[in-house]
């Protein structure tokens, strides 16, 4: 029988963590108090995390999964997520309860502890079983495409790459111009019996793909539909649904997902807070000192491109003479640069000139990490040279510290402009949270070694 097995694992993770948590439970009782019969609280305690604890996992679909999704770090991230949700309720529940005092933390926590533990080791042996029987040829699926090229090739390679995942391709047609070409498909359907055909939409017409679809519902099988943008899906896209009709959102441009905005702009508000908080003793003392070592403003406010080319003042430590735009319009020189005080050449090496631009970030105009934002004469000199990179930049809120200013630091000529903006189209390309914090370390060791330029 087809699909025998389909739906069994997570029922097997459910029952299997149920019966985890109530012997880690009784296991952490006798630990504590040793051999004596619980009482009406812990009793109650225990029936209470029963219920919980499905309530949990039906709420955060941590049982929902399928082959493909079922990834041993995954299930392990999954399952303490829901530990944590669930000791949320559970002293949610002590509170209102008013029995908080009553428990005993030992046997809490070490009611936790042994779960988590004896949870994660059941995951590591049932996948270890999973992967026996998928290499002795049981537990596989099979699969079918339907259609040719480019499209059915990343489907083979996709499973290729993958054996653990257990499919197992049974057959390829390739999709003629014969009259009756929705029977001899489905002919070749009922030849090879597959679990799973896939559709390649780019070689099907509106015909054939009814035709897989109703073979599919009288078999078992599973329709899945794949079509070809062409190159267009580099993009991360998401699905929505207009009534019945799904609708497929392309990402254009960095961050434009809700998801990805409130995260970056959450984790910049909060780390500003903290710096600001606790760098306020430096913050206090650089002013002093930016005061008495030479005549001028302490902060220096300069307009800068900032996201879709919208100008706004960045601010920063004063390192130069406060005449120095007499000079004319020009890059840093580095240290050799008259125009940067003795003072202001030790702040930029070290970066600190730019703690003020923390301000910017409460603002909104800037973020923490970000390609830099740039003066006039550096916007029309890329706008020339390489105007749908930049373009591209400006997307994105420029930032205090990029991979780019890391790499190459202060541009002084159009090279080193060109190469920071490679680094910069980079990072937004494999934007990530770990990313950002790499990145802040990195700029901390070039701070503490003053290896800024």
């Amino acid at each position: 029988m087809k699909n025998r097995y389909t739906g069994l694992l997570p029922k097997i993770h459910l029952w299997t963590d149920l019966l985890m948590f109530n012997v880690s439970f009784a296991a952490a009782y006798y630990i504590r108090f040793e051999i004596r019969v619980p009482d009406h609280l812990y009793a109650n305690l225990l029936l209470i995390g029963n219920l919980l604890w499905i309530l949990t996992t039906y709420v955060f679909r941590t049982y929902q999964f399928n082959r493909i999704s079922y990834i041993p770090y995954r299930q392990a991230i999954i399952l303490l997520k829901a530990c944590i949700i669930h000791v949320s309720f559970i002293l949610g529940f002590l509170y209102f309860s008013q029995q908080g005092g009553e428990v005993s933390r030992t046997q809490f926590l070490l009611t936790y502890a042994i779960f988590v533990s004896c949870a994660l080791v059941a995951r590591a042996l049932i996948w270890s079983f999973i992967l026996f029987c998928r290499r002795a040829g049981y537990n596989m699926r099979t699969y079918a495409v339907i259609g040719k090229g480019e499209v059915a090739g990343l489907i083979e390679g996709f499973y290729n790459d993958r054996k653990e995942l257990g499919y197992k391709k049974c057959g390829n047609y390739e999709v003629g111009e014969d009259k009756d070409e929705v029977a001899v498909l489905e002919r070749f359907l009922q030849k090879t019996q597959p679990d799973f055909i896939y559709c390649c939409l780019s070689d099907m017409n509106e015909m054939l793909v009814k035709g897989v679809i109703r073979f599919a519902q009288h078999q078992k099988s599973q329709v899945r539909l794949v079509p070809d943008f062409g190159g267009f899906m580099n993009n991360l896209a998401t699905i929505e649904y207009h009534d019945q009709y799904p609708v497929i959102q392309l990402n254009t441009k960095p961050f434009s997902g809700l998801q990805d905005e409130t995260i970056k702009r959450t984790f910049d508000l909060i780390f500003s807070a903290i710096v600001m908080i606790f760098g306020a003793p430096i913050f206090v003392l650089l002013m002093g000192l930016v005061a008495v070592s030479s005549p001028g403003p302490i902060f220096f406010l300069q307009e800068r491109s900032g996201r879709w080319g919208k100008i706004f003042k960045v601010i920063k430590f004063r390192t130069m003479y406060q005449d120095a735009d007499k000079f004319g319009l020009k890059h840093s020189q580095g240290d050799h640069d008259p125009r940067i005080t003795p003072l202001g050449r030790l702040l930029r090496r070290s970066r600190l000139d730019e703690l003020p631009q923390f301000l910017n970030v409460f603002k909104g105009d800037m973020s923490i990490v970000g390609p830099r934002p740039l003066f006039r004469y550096d916007v029309e000199m890329l706008m020339q040279e390489v105007p749908q990179e930049f373009m591209t930049l400006l997307t994105v809120k420029p930032g205090i510290t990029s991979i780019g200013q890391i790499k190459v630091g202060y541009a002084s000529n159009i090279d080193e402009n060109l190469e920071r903006l490679r680094h910069d189209l980079n990072y937004l390309k494999k934007y990530s949270m770990v990313t950002d914090v790499r990145l802040i370390v990195q700029t901390i060791q070039v701070m503490l070694m003053g290896r800024g330029r």
